[in-house]
């Protein structure tokens, strides 16, 4: 029996894109031809360079851009039609300052909660909590500006949290952060996949993060080039797709962490 319109199969992935393609007013063709399954718990890492469309894609996937053509489902709905995809899945900009809109910590976090109209007891117990999981619950009172690049991203997740979502999208987390920010970053990355979250994560920074990765995706062009486990499908890396092989630093992809 197919499930009720609007409602999620449990079989099926989180997210399905079949035939995404994507071009620019200006005759540019920015994605071409993208499939790809996205399952949850699991820890997605999308890898490329600069402009190879790993924002774009993962915009298109949670409606934020319409495709030029192509389908895109939610746990097998019509993406247009999938009543819970605002409240299930989150995102963490690579700028973080653009998506604070809190005078202080704990108002930020709040405000996902209130726009889901849920009584000021759970909103502040979800506060709390998230407070608490993110590591920020003695900066609760700080205004946000006042924290530094990785604990905008903890305040970031931490909204997310609160809101119920179980699939979290980081987008270039490590950019402009330095070393104690990225260790922050990996420990958000560690506590999700404790979680059991879904998670994907864009970037061209492997070597910081790739030990976490379920799977591997690399786009090129526009074009899913290969993906798979990450240490197989490095061993079949083709250098004109400008992805660096972490492992030149590292022994395999399980020691690519910067977490101690």
């Amino acid at each position: 029996m197919d499930a009720p319109l609007g409602s999620a199969s449990p079989s099926a992935p989180l997210f399905s894109l079949r035939g995404i393609s994507h071009v620019f007013p200006n005759g540019n063709k920015a994605l071409s031809d993208i499939t790809l399954d996205i399952h949850e718990e699991e820890c997605l890492f999308i890898t490329g360079s600069n402009g190879s469309g790993k924002t774009l894609l993962i915009r298109i996937a949670c409606g934020l851009v319409e495709p030029s053509c192509g389908d895109v489902f939610f746990h097998g709905i019509p993406l247009d039609r999938a009543r819970d995809v605002r409240s299930s899945v989150g995102m963490v900009f690579q700028d973080a300052d653009s998506q604070i809109v809190g005078e202080t910590v704990a108002e930020d976090i709040a405000f996902g909660p209130k726009n889901l109209r849920l009584p000021k007891d759970e909103i502040a117990e979800r506060v709390h909590s998230a407070l608490s999981a993110m590591g920020l619950t003695e900066k609760r009172d700080y205004p946000p500006r006042r924290l530094s690049g990785g604990e905008k991203r903890r305040l970031a997740v931490a909204g997310i949290l609160a809101m119920g979502c179980s699939a979290i999208i980081m987008d270039e987390p490590f950019a402009n952060l330095d070393y104690h920010g990225v260790v922050q970053v990996l420990d958000i990355i560690k506590h999700m996949k404790t979680e059991e979250k879904t998670i994907i994560i864009l970037t061209h920074e492997l070597e910081k993060a790739l030990a976490y990765a379920d799977r591997l995706v690399i786009l090129d062009k526009g074009r899913i080039r290969d993906q798979g486990r990450a240490d197989e499908t490095l061993d079949r890396l083709v250098p004109s797709y400008g992805v660096r092989d972490p492992r030149k630093t590292y022994t395999c992809a399980a020691d690519c962490t910067w977490l101690d």
